[in-house]
């Protein structure tokens, strides 16, 4: 699990050709114009999904992790609460494998994250995003999704 600023991705992109696209993608949008959607990047390998929602409380949000694909999510505009947690004993409530998700119960420790900054979680990394930070706001965000 990586949280830091856009301005240090720099760090990271060495760690795969993959994360140095999903960057890439990031850095050479228009993300004042972008629209929500799907974004090819390279083919099922690398794409983004473009988002916008109001953050929720945390009572209604769900805990999830990956095994196909690593996300990076990148706030674009708002502050959400982002619950993290790695990979070991939590419940699973509900997969699907095809679609490539697993929602879990269990703890998680609470992060802010505002524009400008980003997430990655590796297959390991369990989160919760989309908590609201005191009230509900907009976020809109951009999650690239890198095939392991």
């Amino acid at each position: 699990m990586i949280i830091d600023k856009i301005e240090n991705q720099g760090l990271y992109t060495n760690i795969s050709k993959r994360l140095a696209k999903g960057f890439e993608f990031i850095n050479k949008s228009n993300l004042e114009t972008i629209a929500s959607g799907t974004y090819e990047i390279d083919n099922k390998e690398v794409f983004a999904i473009v988002m916008e929602y109001d953050t929720k409380e945390v009572k209604d949000c769900v805990l999830e992790g990956h095994t196909k694909y690593i996300d990076i999510q990148y706030i674009i505009e708002g502050v959400e609460l982002m619950g993290v947690t790695t990979k070991k004993d939590q419940k699973i409530v509900t997969s699907d494998v095809a679609k490539d998700y697993t929602f879990y119960e269990g703890e998680t420790s609470l992060v802010s994250i505002g524009a400008g900054m980003f997430t990655v979680f590796f297959p390991d990394d369990l989160h919760m995003p989309c908590i609201q930070a005191g009230k509900s706001s907009r976020v809109k965000k951009i999650v690239v999704k890198l095939q392991v």
